[in-house]
């Protein structure tokens, strides 16, 4: 035991006269303040890397929903659409709701955003080579890892005219810059935090197959 007083570090109080040496606050709501306090730093910590992770150009847009089960949905609980902009939210509001499973960025006409997707394009972390081979021929951009953690999505600046699906020869790929939304996963290790341009990206993607 201590005889020496000190300050408790939350209100800067003084300790009981008796305490143990390892004592920091001087009584139980002190120690619970500090406690969320800690708690509060944490999450606010979590939440900034998560926005420096996410590119400018899409956080300052409204085009965030939630998402459940691959589904968006809308801050309050409520289905989300892809084409009805009253059920969207700016990024800070979708990121900091605990509604559903995670964010998504809704594509929307005439913002010039375009994703392609490769699905079950890793395997234990690696890329798979005709994967590969499509990321190698494309220009370096933001990417992030689907749901499942196997996906990939590449972010351009770009349009097509009509989404497409194509699966074949083991080549599973998706590409669409309107009317759809785009779980947005963990940032891929050293992808620019840009989007690169891309256009007459159909043309492009359709040769690559």
């Amino acid at each position: 035991m201590s005889l020496a007083s000190t300050a408790c570090v939350q209100c800067g109080g003084p300790l009981p006269t008796m305490h143990r040496a390892d004592r920091k606050h001087c009584s139980r709501s002190c120690e619970a303040r500090a406690y969320r306090a800690r708690k509060q730093a944490k999450a606010a910590a979590e939440r900034a890397a998560g926005v420096r992770h996410v590119p400018a150009v899409l956080r300052e847009r409204a085009r965030w929903v939630r998402h459940v089960a691959k589904r968006p949905m809308r801050t309050d609980g409520r289905w989300a659409s892809t084409t009805d902009p009253s059920t969207w939210s700016d990024f800070d509001t979708a990121y900091r709701s605990t509604v559903g499973e995670g964010i998504g960025y809704v594509l929307a006409t005439g913002d010039d955003v375009l994703v392609v997707d490769l699905d079950d394009a890793l395997e234990q972390g690696e890329l798979l080579p005709w994967a590969q081979r499509i990321v190698d021929a494309l220009p370096a951009t933001y990417m992030d890892r689907g749901r499942s953690g196997n996906g990939l999505h590449l972010w351009f600046r770009g349009k097509v005219p009509a989404g497409r699906r194509i699966r074949r020869r083991g080549v599973a790929i998706e590409w669409y810059s309107d009317r759809r939304y785009i779980i947005v996963g963990d940032r891929v290790p050293d992808a620019p935090l840009q989007l690169a341009d891309l256009p007459n990206a159909a043309a492009i993607l359709t040769a690559l197959l």
